[in-house]
């Protein structure tokens, strides 16, 4: 999969994305995530990218004259088919497990626009450059690049190979596989610990009466 992610802050990134289980997928060419500057699209010579709100109020309002540009020259880069742009707003639908599921499965690129300040011209929308609006909670943020974090996290999990052995993700909690519940609970070693043992059930070694108990830990 390829991750497109239009920015003001790309070193946001750095980190979250270039560590851990993420950087080894990019490593083996099982995700492509590229960072574009959305300053590189401002206009005049202080490379602007917003301006103040028709009808008045604090805050700034990204342009929809640059930002378009900016959605339309990433997506001439690559393969554009089966693409989907999705916005990081605080007004979008909360991501849950089968939306990140679904924009796994179902898409082979992701474009990602990160807003500021006040968010961007509501005829990006409107246009058609964006194909859904997300959000992560009802709480504001200040601008999309964390949000775009969880997200890019949470789909990565479930493109194939990403996680050494894909069964890793299918009964995580809120998948289809545990009917949208919470997952059971994991003991390691040692069976024992400060009076707190393993249940007994899991070290019996009764295939049937543990996949029993898992199911009963669902919440």
């Amino acid at each position: 999969m390829r991750i497109d992610v239009i920015t003001l802050f790309p070193g946001m990134f750095t980190g979250p994305l270039t560590e851990s289980i993420l950087q080894r997928a990019q490593d083996a060419n099982l995700l492509e995530i590229y960072f574009h500057d959305l300053k590189e699209f401002g206009l005049g010579e202080y490379r602007q990218v917003d301006d103040r709100p028709y009808g008045g109020g604090v805050g700034m309002v990204h342009r929809v004259d640059t930002v378009v540009p900016a959605i339309e020259a990433v997506l001439e880069q690559g393969d554009a088919k089966n693409v989907h742009s999705i916005y990081l707003s605080a007004r979008g639908d909360t991501l849950t497990q089968p939306k990140v599921e679904s924009l796994a499965h179902d898409y082979d690129r992701l474009l990602l626009l990160c807003g500021h300040y006040e968010g961007v011209d509501q005829r990006i929308m409107e246009g058609g450059w964006i194909d859904e609006e997300i959000s992560i909670g009802p709480y504001v943020l200040t601008g999309g690049e964390l949000p775009a974090m969880v997200l890019i996290d949470a789909v990565s999990r479930h493109i194939p190979g990403v996680l050494g052995k894909d069964e890793s993700s299918h009964e995580e909690s809120y998948s289809q596989a545990t009917d949208g519940k919470r997952e059971y609970p994991h003991y390691t070693r040692p069976e024992e610990f400060r009076g707190l043992s393993v249940p007994n059930v899991l070290l019996s070694g009764h295939h049937a009466e543990i996949e029993k108990w898992r199911k009963n830990q669902l919440s």
